[in-house]
């Protein structure tokens, strides 16, 4: 690869942690919060025990990622450690798999979810064409923003990181706070609904709320995609996993407390997509809580932002090994905007059409019965894909310290084992309609791998 194709280094410590914390905060915990008090049924020692467990899981790999980053460093984080670590071709699937399926994947629901807080704001039905249309328009502002201004992008995700911890941190410390001084975080932390008790779902609403939190935590390996943009990528990338990944578990736990201190559970488990706003509005009134929505909008947007940070350059990491899909035209870089701009588009228009797949899948019936909440899943399969890295890396790294080598990479081994014993626990059938998904597409990637090598 010449040097017309390598992407400039611009990016220091600062800007890593922030594209960590930046990426995982800002969605997740406003979209999942609801969700984890369902599926434990109010209990809030339930609700935050998966909570942590989910964060748990996120910085144990982190950590494992990071020892992984001080030594390989490419183009695409994750995909380097697989290829030096298990090999070319699991590393070449790997990138297929995360470029056309993880990434945009993620990037659709995230556009749907700005939107859809957007909608709550001003009254649209989230299930509506105007909602669609919202995120649909999301999808290409973040493309244009990433893709023909990528300072301005930079800026932008700084910019966000700083102000989505705004609503984080009142809800966690006012709301704590007022709730301890009216009794209703004891309260919501001692009363647990009749049907939680007579169910018995402890160990099943468990696991249904660990998934649900993995889609909250996810996000911090995208930013392994920078390492090559980093101007010490070996020396910044393992800081910013782990300090990253760190901060954001804290802060979701205590927003996660602290809205216990502001509103009842069964109040907020009946409210839906309105609950963060119902929180939000009862701790600081009308127009308060409609101004730290805008803030949650924002803040979505700069979880959406780093996402398509990483699903614009997928294509191009494939591009670079001289694989996939026209490799020469995807792994070019625009002179001017120092960015690989035909891969862009190629990201963007898989975002789109993940984006149509979520509605069609999720809020219609377009298409049953190949319907899985594509907010989960891939995130679940993609830990399944690094069980083969931690194992090889046991086997490799031979001058690594024991608690490097072994104790480290087997946490994250159990870790990513938990996450998909949950995932057929919490989505059931949904789990064999997403293979079938994955089988098509990979033998999609397979296909173009084999015509390239004949080229």
């Amino acid at each position: 690869m010449d040097e017309t194709q390598k992407l400039n280094k611009r990016y220091g410590l600062p800007m890593a942690i922030c594209m960590v914390i930046g990426i995982v905060i800002g969605s997740g915990v406003f979209f999942k919060a609801e969700k984890v008090l369902t599926a434990t049924n109010g209990n809030l020692k339930i609700g935050i025990l998966a909570w942590a467990i989910g964060g748990c899981i996120m910085v144990v790999c982190a950590y494992t990622f990071s020892l992984m980053a001080q030594k390989y460093s490419f183009v695409n984080g994750v995909v380097d450690y697989a290829q030096y670590i298990v090999g070319s071709k699991y590393a070449y699937l790997l990138a297929w798999f995360m470029s056309t399926i993880y990434y945009p994947t993620l990037t659709s629901v995230l556009a749907w979810v700005s939107a859809r807080y957007l909608c709550v704001i001003i009254g649209y039905d989230i299930t509506g064409a105007e909602c669609m249309i919202i995120a649909g328009f999301f999808l290409v502002f973040n493309f244009g923003l990433n893709c023909l201004s990528p300072k301005i992008a930079g800026v932008f995700q700084i910019s966000t990181t700083i102000i989505k911890l705004v609503p984080l941190a009142i809800m966690g410390i006012v709301g704590t706070i007022i709730g301890l001084t009216s009794g209703l975080t004891i309260e919501n932390f001692t009363t647990t609904t009749t049907d939680f008790i007579s169910s018995g779902i402890n160990s099943n609403g468990l696991l249904t709320a660990v998934v649900g939190t993995a889609f909250a935590y996810e996000g911090w390996v995208i930013a392994t995609t920078i390492n090559s943009e980093l101007k010490d990528s070996k020396r910044d990338l393992p800081k910013a996993l782990v300090i990253g990944t760190i901060i954001v578990a804290l802060i979701y736990i205590i927003y996660y407390v602290g809205l216990s201190g502001v509103v009842k559970n069964a109040d907020l488990m009946a409210s839906g997509e309105a609950g963060a706003k119902l929180a939000f509005t009862t701790l600081l009134g009308n127009a308060g809580g409609t101004i730290l929505m805008v803030f949650v909008v924002i803040s979505c947007l700069g979880t959406l932002n780093g996402l398509m940070l990483g699903c614009v350059r997928g294509p191009y990491s494939i591009a670079t090994r001289d694989l996939g899909l026209a490799p020469k035209t995807l792994a070019s870089v625009d002179k001017y905007t120092n960015m690989p701009l035909n891969s862009c588009v190629i990201g963007l228009l898989l975002a789109e059409f993940w984006l149509v797949y979520f509605y069609g899948a999720n809020l219609t019936n377009w298409f049953a019965p190949f319907r899985f909440d594509s907010s989960e899943i891939p995130i679940v399969a993609l830990y399944a894909a690094y069980i083969p890295l931690f194992i090889l890396f046991m086997k490799k790294e031979k001058d690594l310290p024991f608690m490097k080598r072994y104790f480290a990479p087997f946490l994250s081994i159990c870790g990513a084992l938990f996450m998909v014993i949950a995932a057929f626990v919490a989505h059931g059938s949904a789990m064999g309609y997403f293979f079938v998904v994955l089988a098509i597409f990979m033998i999609v990637g397979v296909i173009c791998e084999k015509n390239t090598r004949k080229v």
